[in-house]
């Protein structure tokens, strides 16, 4: 099934030196052989008729091994059940997927501009700011309906937030392509390199994906979850059901897919941000599935080393911060002089602006970030400012709060009894 643990590809095997006594086309029968004897089938076909499978090697057995403990485990990440940390990790991953995701697509521009974008909630200038605005509350909308069953008109709806005002044609936004001039090109040559199926199948295909979405532990045969939501985000690929957006719907409804069985650490991680790292290959591991008689095991592999690398770098991240944290948590912690006098909300503010001196705060977007009233984000940020934390100024009729740059210092001088300006 393997060659030295890998799973290759023709195009890959043909470069190795064979067996003895071996023609390359010999061993590449064999292997082919070997791996259809032992996949688990689909109920998805391709164009041609022919059903989609995966086998299991070793490979993909030890990353789901890891991706349980760790997407849905609670003793590495037991942090996070504060909630200052968790409201400023989640924040930090969903700004990052909707930025990377975005890229990927397409979308040009600075991830300093987009961030304070997001973070103020302040209306898009470009289509592709748009994109990453529309990503980042697609992300949060997943969070509300995350316990939901798939359906095609949530999916639908799902498409229509991803590229509402990004489209072309306005009227593409949350609605299945009506012709099938659709292709998917090649960015450098212009080659064509998938021909989706006819607009005519849509229908069927997607009421198909959801029936398989949906399914329970006991259907028959059983796919592994994490393995169930990777070939979601396979098939929409596939299928490009919409004229545009059918990367970002398909990254989204893989979250969903992993939210929805219980994989709850799955919303602090960005995929995107390694992905847009190697474009080349996640076009590949769509490439060598298509190719290979629909074997999808080359494009489950390449997304469990991704979320693999995902949750690595969460874990690097985590370990940073804990680090940097310590000092300025011993100063604004609840059990302090001061952090007697902040919310968990206010805290995540002081950790933020004191990594970012010049930070901008406005109340909608605080409000925003943590799911609060206006009143209650007015309060939280005026009380900084009336502590010296942040500065307070107009801009226009709104509020405007700065992270000084010398907040560290007002921070020890209001624990030593002074003011903080």
């Amino acid at each position: 099934m393997t060659v030295q643990g890998n799973y290759l590809h023709w195009d890959e095997l043909k470069h190795r030196e064979p067996p003895e006594g071996f023609t390359h086309e010999a061993w590449w029968l064999g292997l082919r052989m070997v791996r259809q004897g032992s996949s688990t089938y689909l109920p998805f076909m391709d164009k041609s008729e022919h059903p989609f499978k995966f086998a299991l090697p070793e490979e993909v057995l030890i990353h789901l091994h890891h991706l349980d403990q760790e997407l849905a485990g609670e003793i590495r990440f037991s942090e996070m059940a504060n909630p200052a940390h968790r409201d400023e990790y989640l924040v930090r991953s969903l700004i990052e997927e909707s930025i990377t995701s975005s890229q990927l697509e397409g979308a040009s521009t600075t991830r300093k501009v987009a961030e304070r974008m997001l973070r103020e909630e302040r209306q898009p200038r470009t289509r592709d700011e748009r994109m990453i605005f529309n990503n980042f509350r697609t992300m949060r909308a997943i969070q509300d309906f995350r316990d939901e069953p798939f359906t095609p008109t949530r999916i639908v709806e799902l498409h229509r937030l991803v590229t509402e005002g990004t489209l072309e044609d306005p009227s593409d936004a949350g609605r299945l392509r009506r012709s099938d001039d659709v292709f998917v090109y090649d960015r450098d040559n212009g080659t064509i390199l998938h021909k989706p199926p006819s607009h005519l199948e849509l229908v069927g295909r997607l009421d198909l994906l959801c029936a398989f979405a949906n399914r329970s532990e006991m259907d028959r045969p059983f796919v592994h979850p994490v393995l169930r939501a990777i070939l979601l985000h396979f098939m929409l690929g596939y299928d490009h059901p919409f004229a545009d957006g059918n990367g970002r719907t398909a990254r989204a409804v893989f979250y969903w897919a992993l939210l929805r069985s219980g994989y709850w650490l799955s919303e602090f991680i960005s995929i995107s941000h390694f992905l847009r790292k190697a474009p080349a290959q996640y076009g590949m591991a769509y490439l060598y599935a298509e190719t290979d008689g629909g074997d999808t095991t080359y494009f489950l592999i390449h997304q469990l080393q991704t979320i693999r690398k995902a949750v690595d770098a969460l874990h690097a991240f985590l370990t940073k911060r804990k680090i940097e944290q310590r000092a300025l948590e011993r100063l604004i912690a609840p059990s302090s002089s001061l952090g007697d006098l902040l919310n968990h909300r206010q805290r995540a503010v002081l950790t933020h602006a004191i990594r970012r001196p010049g930070a901008e705060y406005r109340i909608a977007g605080h409000q925003n970030i943590h799911a609060i009233t206006y009143q209650t984000a007015r309060t939280d940020l005026t009380s900084l400012a009336d502590l010296g934390l942040l500065d307070q100024h107009r801009v226009g009729k709104a509020f405007v709060f700065t992270a000084p740059t010398d907040l560290k210092r007002r921070i020890a001088k209001l624990e030593a009894g002074g003011t903080g300006a």
